[in-house]
């Protein structure tokens, strides 16, 4: 096989890959302003802990194109668990505002579903930063008295975590907002 046609080889299952992993991906469009979303974070990882917890995080949330002045407008959930020697717990949450910007994203959603009450009905935020095989993330629980009510749309604190070695796959598609001309 010559070098082009493993080039080609390569790059259609890279493509088909990616799409099947949920990743963001642009859709059809000159690549100059053509519809693609105003912005996503997809994927999911592990926490790396030293102890024996087993904490998973799944994001496939999205900002459509039309939306790209309200990201409150994002749609999609999120998805956390956290056990440890078969105690814990887990959440469903419905995205309710994603801002990405580079490789970093901040989402936030109301618990729809979940076997912890003190987080049931209650808006929460993640941040990921999206390192390759390096990823990190923040959540807004570990910052946040539960007694203060919810966090504000698209807030929580910086990724502060590092993803297990080998489970990070976050991808952040950049939000680029419009700015009125001067």
């Amino acid at each position: 096989m010559n070098r082009r046609t493993k080039i080609a080889a390569l790059a259609a299952a890279l493509t088909i890959s990616a799409g099947a992993a949920g990743s963001a991906a642009v859709a059809s469009g000159d690549g100059r302003g053509g519809s693609r979303e105003a912005a996503a974070l997809t994927g999911s990882a592990k926490i790396y802990r030293v102890a024996s917890d087993d904490i998973t995080f799944s994001f496939d949330a999205h900002l459509a194109a039309k939306d790209n002045t309200n990201p409150q407008a994002a749609t999609g959930t999120f998805r956390l668990s956290h056990y440890k020697n078969g105690k814990g717990g887990y959440a469903v949450v419905t995205v309710d505002c994603l801002v990405t910007g580079g490789k970093v994203a901040t989402v936030t959603g109301r618990v729809t579903e979940t076997d912890v009450k003190e987080f049931d009905k209650r808006r929460i935020g993640v941040s990921v930063h999206d390192l390759g095989k390096h990823d990190r993330l923040g959540y807004s629980w570990l910052a946040q008295d539960p007694e203060e009510g919810d966090v504000p749309p698209c807030h929580s604190p910086a990724p502060f975590e590092k993803t297990k070695a080998g489970t990070g796959d976050f991808k952040v598609l950049p939000w680029q907002p419009e700015y009125p001309a001067e």
